[in-house]
């Protein structure tokens, strides 16, 4: 029971914000939209029940997570993207380009620490996560910048490549 009222809320919750300011009631929602809301929510969690909470783990539904989740999204991962389109820029500019795949360490433990690290190295411009070894949680990043020597070793630095984001992966996902 307990997966289908999660994933019917989650539902409900996207299907307020997507409608947000299209109505009256509230000042943001007719009163036939929060119903059909209410109605294509308990249908999407009907369907998805088995898909959104198939391990049991419920981690992620406590609120201060959710807390870590947008504080990491507005703080420190912006604040990343932002040095790193500078960096991707000023490399362009100048030339000063080496680019290469590189293996990474995140010491993550959780199937979704290691995909929250590798999107948040994928949406920071100049890094593209391009594997992941399942048996080790290693991750295999191109990067814009190999520092000479750093492509012969086995493991590069994870704060080299994507900064504090393993550390914020470790605290919202863990």
């Amino acid at each position: 029971m307990l997966p289908f009222i999660v994933a019917t809320m989650d539902a409900f919750v996207i299907y307020l914000v997507l409608t947000a300011g299209s109505g009256s009631f509230l000042y943001f929602w007719s009163p036939e939209e929060f119903v059909m809301g209410i109605f294509l929510s308990v249908i999407v969690g009907l369907i998805s029940r088995n898909y959104l909470c198939r391990s049991r783990n419920y981690r992620m539904l406590n609120p201060i997570r959710w807390l870590k989740f947008i504080v990491y999204g507005f703080g420190p991962f912006f604040i990343a993207m932002a040095k790193a389109n500078l960096d991707v820029a000023y490399r362009v500019i100048t030339g000063r380009i080496r680019p290469g795949i590189v293996k990474i360490d995140p010491k993550l433990k959780t199937d979704f620490g290691v995909t929250f690290l590798a999107n948040s190295i994928t949406l920071t411009p100049g890094t593209l996560s391009v594997d992941v070894d399942e048996e080790h949680n290693y991750l295999y990043v191109h990067w814009i910048n190999v520092k000479k020597g750093e492509e012969k070793k086995e493991f590069v630095d994870c704060k080299y490549v994507c900064g504090r984001f393993a550390e914020w992966a470790r605290r919202v996902a863990e």
